[in-house]
């Protein structure tokens, strides 16, 4: 295990590590503590040797603190539709030849075991699982070949979708980002500890228990070096970008009928080598006008 996590209990934020024996934790006022998790990947530094250091920390039981998003703030958020060809194929859109690119913004995070927020004004709540890879080192123009060298580590989304916002306009921006929907992490896992691009791993979102997502990332149509090198043609990629890398079919509005996330639903998404992200679903309480 080479594992990460930002986490928050009443002594502060703190940093946990998983070296193959369990979690243990730093505190940020803490002696031994490296620094957050931004700040190291920002500074380029061997975050396995980083993990290596955690053998001497606290024992922490993860489920008794606030479990962070791995990246509270990141510069971009770039997200990937239509990755994926049955997902493609079971919205009816074309099989694209270019990815779809939108954003989503960082106001939209919550961390594992925080709730997902069904909005007042909906209930096409969706779910999307995804593996997210996050950028170590920027750069513009990156050519693909060299892409994978600019990944710091890999973690999980639930790039969760209020559906008929989403599909209102063209433009997929407001559906995706109402606040408390971007489940993100819990772990971050340091890009030597996976294989290459995170090809071949098996991600599988349940819904209550049931499986409702499970395929191989190798069937991403655009893989991980692919997307670097053509986002990196817009635009400079910086450390601690991250791009959300797509959802496989059996998504929620495609299904007849439609399966919606509702109050009291549990959602989890599991990557292989990298964990399992859980939330809860809760419905927002709207503000009356005063």
């Amino acid at each position: 295990m080479s594992k990460l996590a930002r986490f928050r209990n009443e002594d502060g934020l703190g940093l946990a590590a998983d070296a193959g024996d369990g979690f243990r934790a730093v505190w940020w006022n803490d002696a031994a503590y490296p620094g957050d998790l931004p700040e190291l990947i920002a500074a380029g530094i061997d975050l396995m040797d980083v993990i290596q250091q955690f053998r001497s920390a606290q024992p922490i039981d993860l489920d008794l603190v606030e479990r962070l998003p791995p990246l509270p703030d990141p510069g971009k958020i770039l997200c990937v539709g239509l990755n994926y060809l049955d997902h493609a194929a079971e919205g009816h859109f074309e099989v694209p030849s270019y990815p779809t690119i939108f954003g989503r913004f960082a106001s939209s995070l919550i961390g594992d075991g925080a709730p997902i927020i069904r909005p007042a004004v909906s209930d096409h709540l969706d779910f999307e699982g995804e593996l997210v890879a996050v950028i170590g080192l920027g750069g513009r123009h990156i050519p693909e070949e060299e892409a994978l060298l600019h990944v710091a580590g890999y973690s999980i989304f639930n790039d969760a979708s209020i559906r008929d916002y989403q599909f209102r306009t063209p433009q997929w921006t407001v559906g995706k980002n109402f606040d408390g929907t971007g489940a993100f992490g819990p772990w971050f896992v340091p890009a030597a500890a996976l294989p290459p691009g995170a090809k071949g791993l098996r991600l599988q979102t349940r819904l209550n228990g049931a499986v409702v997502q499970d395929i191989s990332t190798d069937d991403m149509i655009f893989d991980v070096a692919r997307q670097i090198s053509l986002l990196s043609e817009a635009m400079t990629l910086a450390p601690g970008d991250v791009i959300v890398t797509g959802t496989p079919a059996g998504v929620g509005f495609a299904r007849t009928p439609p399966l919606w996330m509702k109050p009291g639903d549990v959602c989890e998404v599991e990557l292989e080598g990298i964990g399992i992200l859980s939330n809860p679903v809760q419905q927002e309480v709207a503000r009356t006008a005063r």
